[in-house]
């Protein structure tokens, strides 16, 4: 019985071409320099320590304490706040249009 289980198994196949290992491949294109300061996080750095995406969320106030300013509440607005948590533009404070100045003047 030992004999028909020897022939059933097939010899393991030569290793295959020579393929440089997962690690050393990861190694060779992990950046030289500093990496962002976010947790868990090895991109190297754009700006201000983080790297493109976590520098993004920095400008929107979205990551770190020390963002840059603070952006309108209204949705997919930008802008620093002015009044009451808006912008120039939608508290109402914004400089009027020059197509309205003039229309209002002829």
């Amino acid at each position: 019985m030992a004999d028909t289980e020897t022939t059933k198994k097939k010899a393991k196949p030569a290793a295959k071409s020579a393929k440089p290992a997962k690690s050393a491949k990861a190694a060779a294109e992990a950046p030289t320099g500093p990496t962002c300061r976010a947790d868990k996080c090895q991109q190297p750095v754009r700006a201000k320590g983080y790297c493109r995406k976590h520098f993004m969320g920095w400008r929107r106030g979205k990551v770190g304490a020390d963002h840059r300013y603070k952006i309108c509440s209204k949705e997919a607005c930008l802008k620093p706040r002015a009044k009451g948590g808006l912008c120039a533009e939608h508290a109402g404070t914004a400089a009027p249009a020059a197509g309205a100045e003039a229309s209002g003047a002829a």
